[in-house]
């Protein structure tokens, strides 16, 4: 099951999970990054690396977050792939203070 990026990633997009990422499936909104499930490969190498804890495998999507599956595969669809570490939102520390992070 691919993984996905749900609401603790908003207005923090810190990006680390794109430097560990070997496939190139994560795309960038504007407040926050969505993952292309079509093009996960499951390696998991994303979710440790989340200073906010907003990426979860699929399979271990709390109930309250399900709704980020399809969130992730349309707005994926529609945005461009990031493929190299950028730097965070100006809001990411106060975001992550905010998550407890």
């Amino acid at each position: 099951m691919p993984y996905v990026i749900a609401e603790p990633c908003i207005n923090v997009k810190d990006k680390a999970c794109v430097e560990v990422c070997p496939v190139d499936c994560i795309y960038e909104g504007d407040t926050q990054l969505f993952i292309h499930p079509d093009e996960c490969i499951d390696c998991g190498a994303c979710e440790p690396v989340c200073p906010v804890k907003a990426i979860f495998s699929e399979d271990d999507l709390p109930e309250d977050k399900k709704i980020w599956v399809s969130i992730n595969a349309e707005k994926a669809s529609q945005l461009p792939v990031l493929d190299e570490k950028q730097t965070p939102l100006p809001t990411a520390e106060g975001r992550r203070a905010e998550l407890g992070y």
